[in-house]
């Protein structure tokens, strides 16, 4: 696990990483106008400062990933940060809104 401020290295999707998406699904849908159908978390990087950023990869389908940047604030509530299109092979990496 990374000290605080740095981002971790590239981890397994845990089932608390597919909880937060599945939390998240529908503002995720909302932003991207897309209805996945799947939404299953694959890997993930957090980040730990007051309250945790985390990038998701998420598989949603055929041969289709999105990564998906969240911040989770210490009182435990998720807000979705942004949405990149993405492929299997793409490196997690933080990423502006």
């Amino acid at each position: 696990m990374a000290g605080s401020g740095e981002w971790s290295p590239t981890m397994d999707a845990t089932e608390e990483i597919q909880k937060i998406c599945d939390q998240m699904k529908p503002d995720v849908d909302k932003m991207t106008g897309v209805n996945y159908g799947e939404f299953k978390a694959v890997k993930y990087r957090n980040q730990i400062v007051t309250g945790q950023y985390y990038i998701i990869k998420v598989y949603v389908g055929g041969e289709e990933y999105i990564h998906v940047s969240l911040y989770r604030k210490p009182d435990g509530v998720v807000t979705l940060r942004g949405v990149q299109h993405k492929t299997k092979d793409d490196l997690l990496k933080p990423f502006p809104k």
